[in-house]
């Protein structure tokens, strides 16, 4: 049996990369993607304990919907790669801390506002990127669950091959280089089409 599709990774990042290929609309991602990250779990802060837990007097967090919530982009993006996973387990996790710690400190009135200008500015920073440099629509309409599911890990692994030349394994980045051509080879065949 093969890797699920959520689990293949080089698919996955030659899909994301086939969209993102623009300099400009890379670094528009990698500025804009982990911020809507962040102030989801601000909102999501404010839903119901699971259970009373000892700690969140004193530090504010909450085992909530929101804990559950990065729990699993812990795990998927730890299966997905161990060491780059990690690293984003980390992020993920010190999101949901300073998440709650801000949510506490600011209250529900203040915080809902600041979460959507963060989201409604980076979401159209994003599609902007996609309209101008891009010069293609955004792949949340291709492909929903990698949008929201797999992209912050996405961009974190695009970042660290960009500074540190980071590769999960010998000919991953030769792999995704061909799923990139043949994803973009699909959308120009399909663009033609529309035309004719």
């Amino acid at each position: 049996m093969g890797k699920l599709k959520l689990f293949d990774l080089e698919k996955n990042l030659g899909f994301h990369k086939a969209y993102h290929g623009n300099p400009v609309n890379v670094w528009i991602h990698l500025l804009f993607v982990w911020p809507l990250f962040f102030t989801t779990l601000v909102l999501f802060y404010f839903t119901p304990p699971l259970f009373e837990c000892p700690f969140k007097c004193r530090l504010g967090l909450v085992p909530n919907f929101g804990l559950i919530f990065t729990l699993v982009y812990v795990v998927y993006y730890v299966c997905l790669d161990r060491k780059a996973g990690t690293l984003a387990a980390f992020l993920c996790l010190a999101c949901w801390v300073s998440a709650s710690l801000l949510a506490k400190n600011l209250g529900f009135s203040l915080s809902w506002k600041i979460v959507l200008a963060t989201q409604l500015f980076c979401w159209s920073t994003q599609i902007i990127g996609h309209a101008i440099f891009e010069s293609r629509s955004p792949s949340v309409r291709d492909n929903l669950a990698q949008a929201l599911l797999m992209v912050p890990f996405l961009v974190l692994l695009d970042a660290l091959q960009i500074f540190f030349g980071y590769e999960p394994y010998p000919g991953f980045n030769a792999s995704v280089k061909a799923n990139i051509d043949a994803e973009t080879r699909k959308w120009q065949d399909n663009k033609e089409k529309k035309i004719s």
